[in-house]
Parts: C-alpha cells; sequence; structure tokens
C-alpha cells in the first residue's frame, strides 16, 4: 500500500483553467480543421485542441461532459465513434459569418 504523507509537497504546477465555453469553440474548431468525412474521433479532436493550445491545461472529464451536451443539444452528431457537426449548426455558423462581410464602396474617378 502507498500511505499519503501529509508533510511531503507533491504539486501540479497550476496552468491557466480552461471555461466550458472555450472547450466548445476548441471543439468546433477542431472538427472544422481536421475535415473528416466520416467524423472525427474523440482522440484525434482532443490530440488537435492540445497542440492548438499548449500551456493550458485540459481535463478531460470536462471535454467529454461538453462533447456529450455538445451531442445532447443538436450542435454536433455521433457517428459511431466520431463527432461531426449537425447540418443545421453549420447553418446557422454560416449566418452568424455572413452578416460580417460589407461590400466597400466604390471611389469615383476624377476626370
Amino acid at each position: 500500500f502507498f500511505w499519503h504523507n501529509s508533510s511531503s509537497s507533491f504539486h501540479r504546477p497550476s496552468l491557466p483553467l480552461i471555461s466550458s465555453t472555450m472547450y466548445k469553440a476548441g471543439i468546433i474548431a477542431a472538427i472544422g480543421e481536421l475535415k473528416d468525412r466520416t467524423g472525427s474521433s474523440r482522440p484525434a479532436i482532443k490530440a488537435h485542441i492540445e497542440a492548438n493550445n499548449k500551456g493550458k491545461s485540459w481535463a478531460n472529464g470536462t471535454f467529454l461532459k461538453v462533447l456529450r451536451n455538445m451531442v445532447a443539444s443538436g450542435e454536433l452528431v455521433q457517428v459511431k465513434q466520431s463527432y461531426k457537426l449537425s447540418p443545421e449548426f453549420k447553418k446557422s455558423l454560416a449566418k452568424k459569418a455572413a452578416p460580417k462581410k460589407k461590400a466597400a464602396p466604390k471611389k469615383k474617378k476624377a476626370a
């Protein structure tokens, strides 16, 4: 048996905590960037997030909870052991991105 000695002070280095909204944004970005036709697996999504956000502590339990909540809310579709963005969620993302682009006013040439 391993007895924990309360006098020993072994602590992990403290890393910045991450909110669940950052997990959600990271999952959406990872699935979008991986572009797997059949969906992206959990390990692939997590590896992509960790590779792009070094120096932050990503808790596996929170990651899995956010994935389950996104599937339950209809933002993601689970296909076997992979995850894809749902068609409805893709449409809502496209609608949010579309109003940002505005046509630049044309300048008149002076003759």
